[in-house]
């Protein structure tokens, strides 16, 4: 089955063309029916193909003259999105010529230029970015906000929720995910106002919600696969991501360090090699790449800066899953389910009380 075209931001990410291109044409070699639209510098990117014959006949490159620095701020981005090839390729999709985006590119210029191009949703007053973490459960675990509003509201959170709960059943096929807000404690007492406000309007609307509010959870228990969605702000939420990317790197160096210390250790290495391959490839990142803006008209996923071409096919991967899945129209149908402006008015009570 053909998929919508998905429009790659080739200058994104920290090797920009070469790992871009060679990551979608793994992805392509994967799964034969993704096509491509690829922005930006026309000739870098038609050298890039000569590597790759199974990507010419499934792409199409449209010249962009500007890319985004790393380090440019949002409202500067925004001025010169319509010439930057991360700001051609969102407008891809506005205008339908993709069904989705894919960008290695700076993150906050990445969410200004999607957020003024495609919009938010009617009901939904932000965006979030949402990403999947490995558990030791079956199931990944969808985690947002990650840093695209560092500061939110009770509504917010519970909009976030809703969001997380649709992504969440596209990724595990649960009915029902199981959603919990990150607090520094597990007791209801516990946490911010906005955090508790969140909570009791998820408990009073939980039967109409294609979800299962579990309450709070806190963050040394992300990984265990006791739920599906975990809901956060976004200052919090990328503090949380950031603290757990750092520790799979160290536990993994930290492995590396002991295997190689003795001739035993090598030994004993060799022996346990199955095992701790496993490990590593659990825990690399790469193999979760791709975080998705949730709340859009349209569909935008994130792939690392400093992914390898894997993990720009694993973002590839995800965000034709969110094309085949079309989780947009879920999340719209969720909204329409539930009643936004019904949650809004149990947000307010809940403040005025």
């Amino acid at each position: 089955m053909s998929l919508p075209r998905i429009a790659v931001d080739a200058m994104g990410g920290d090797e920009g063309v070469r790992v871009m291109i060679e990551g979608a044409a793994l992805a392509r070699r994967r799964h034969d029916r993704f096509k491509f639209l690829l922005v930006g510098d026309e000739k870098r990117i038609k050298a890039a193909l000569d590597n790759h014959p199974n990507m010419r006949g499934a792409s199409e490159v449209l010249h962009a003259e500007d890319t985004i620095a790393g380090d440019e701020k949002p409202s500067q981005a925004l001025r010169r999105a319509k010439t930057t090839s991360m700001g051609m390729a969102v407008e891809a999709v506005k205008s339908g010529d993709a069904g989705a985006a894919v960008s290695g590119g700076n993150t906050g210029a990445l969410m200004a230029i999607a957020k003024i191009a495609l919009r938010t949703m009617p009901g939904i007053d932000r965006p979030a970015l949402a990403a999947l973490l490995p558990t030791l459960g079956d199931n990944d675990l969808v985690m947002l906000d990650l840093g695209a509003n560092t500061e939110c509201d009770a509504r917010n959170l519970v909009e976030f929720a809703v969001m997380g709960a649709a992504y969440s059943r596209v990724a595990t096929g649960r009915a029902a995910p199981r959603v919990r807000l990150l607090n520094i404690g597990t007791e209801e007492i516990k946490g911010t106002d906005a955090l508790q406000e969140a909570a009791a309007v998820l408990r009073r609307a939980e039967g109409d919600l294609a979800l299962s509010f579990d309450g709070y959870a806190e963050a040394d228990i992300l990984g265990s696969g006791q739920f599906d969605v975990v809901v956060t702000d976004g200052f919090s939420g990328n503090i949380a991501l950031k603290a757990v990317e750092g520790t799979a790197k160290f536990v993994a160096d930290l492995l590396k360090r002991s295997f190689t210390s003795s001739l035993r250790s090598k030994f004993g290495f060799l022996i346990s090699r199955p095992a701790t391959e496993l490990l590593r490839h659990h825990l690399d990142p790469n193999n979760h790449n791709g975080a998705v803006f949730l709340g859009l008209n349209g569909i935008v996923v994130k792939s690392h800066g400093g992914a390898s071409a894997a993990g720009v096919a694993n973002a590839v991967a995800v965000t034709a899953r969110l094309l085949e899945e079309d989780v947009t129209e879920r999340i719209k149908a969720d909204l329409a389910t539930v009643g936004m402006d019904e949650l809004r008015r149990a947000a307010n009570a809940a403040v005025r009380a």
